[in-house]
């Protein structure tokens, strides 16, 4: 290895990714050093998406290489490579869908559907193919706050045909019953539904599939996290004590049947009066980065407790959609890139490396 590239690994090794939190190179996100007399180019394979910040990255290496080496020209291309990350030792990948991540939270009415559905958007807004699946069965909200109604189209062989919007691929229970049709079921009759929603779906070509849980950490819960196939979860949690205790819950429920948790995010962390600024933190404040640190996971990100987000979710408009320019909206993107990027550095599934082997007794 020459002199110049020795000195432009040492270089891009001091420039840390902020959705990483690590160098490139340690990430093995650099896939391509090349040197011609004192020019430099460089191709970075990014794992997670994130089209906005690919002009960022573009720049603060090219800056740092020049100000660190003896080079007089730097090229960096940087492109997006998602791939399919390993699931629960008993599973296997989804056919169609390179990844899942599971959306939880310990109680109900922290906004954890309203999260999922924003996060699924603003991984769509960042160049990447994603489906979305309401998993609760007894209250499935994502037709309504997707503003979808109908009944998706079933093919031979009993396929079903995920609904679209905003450029998302969904399914719900909802879409197959009527609105006000309360769900009498046991909770057999629960996972065998989703297992079905999950698996007769005809997910096109999905990077990331969000799969929405119910709320909870009983026995339909665990079982469904045993179930699917899932690269990473993440908990929504408020800073609110009694939330945190139910999170913490949820937390340990994914680490019991080895599933990485990918990191927390604190929902309505503060209120900012519309009419004075006043803010205030209604629910409590620190909570979030307490149990991360408890449990060494990462705090993704805190959003506002904000009318809009409401509002927007009532209309059947995600906020990053209707409001792509807010605050709340930008904390949205950077939580879906951090998640993503925090899958990126898990263990890679390599499974479909490996040709299936049958034997056949003549």
């Amino acid at each position: 290895m020459g002199r110049l590239q020795t000195a432009v690994e040492d270089s891009i090794r001091g420039w840390i990714d902020p959705h990483l939190g690590q160098d490139l190179i340690s990430a093995r996100m650099v896939s391509k050093i090349a040197v011609d007399g004192e020019a430099v180019s460089l191709h970075i394979a990014l794992g997670y998406p994130a089209a906005d910040f690919h002009q960022v990255i573009r720049e603060a290496l090219a800056r740092k290489v020049l100000a660190d080496t003896d080079a007089t020209s730097v090229a960096v291309e940087v492109e997006q490579k998602i791939v399919s990350h390993a699931v629960q030792k008993n599973l296997k990948p989804l056919p169609g869908v390179r990844n899942i991540v599971a959306i939880a939270s310990g109680k109900g009415g922290v906004g954890k559907s309203t999260t999922a559905i924003n996060l699924a958007a603003s991984l769509v807004q960042e160049g990447t193919r994603v489906g979305l699946l309401d998993a609760d069965i007894y209250g499935p909200s994502l037709p309504h706050m997707l503003g979808l109604s109908g009944r998706p189209e079933i093919r031979e062989g009993n396929r079903i045909q995920p609904m679209r919007a905003f450029g998302l691929q969904a399914m719900s229970i909802g879409f197959l019953i009527d609105e006000d049709q309360p769900m009498i079921w046991r909770g057999p009759m629960v996972t065998g539904a989703l297992q079905q929603l999950l698996n007769n779906t005809d997910w096109d070509d999905l990077d990331y599939l969000i799969v929405d849980l119910p709320p909870g950490t009983g026995d339909i819960q665990l079982t469904l996290s045993q179930q699917i196939p899932v690269s990473g979860a993440v908990i929504v949690t408020t800073p609110q004590d009694i939330a945190l205790l139910d999170a913490q819950k949820g937390l340990r429920m994914f680490q019991q049947v080895s599933v990485p948790v990918l990191g927390l995010i604190e929902n309505m962390s503060i209120h900012v009066c519309s009419r004075c600024g006043h803010a205030e933190p209604v629910f409590g404040e620190g909570g979030g980065q307490k149990m991360a640190q408890k449990y060494g996971a990462d705090l993704l990100g805190a959003l506002p407790l904000d009318i809009h987000i409401r509002q927007q979710a009532d209309a059947g408009h995600p906020l990053v959609i209707a409001q792509p320019d807010s605050q709340a909206a930008t904390i949205y993107r950077e939580i879906a890139r951090k998640l993503a990027a925090r899958l990126a550095l898990k263990s890679r599934d390599y499974s479909a490396r490996f040709p299936t082997i049958s034997v056949v007794n003549d």
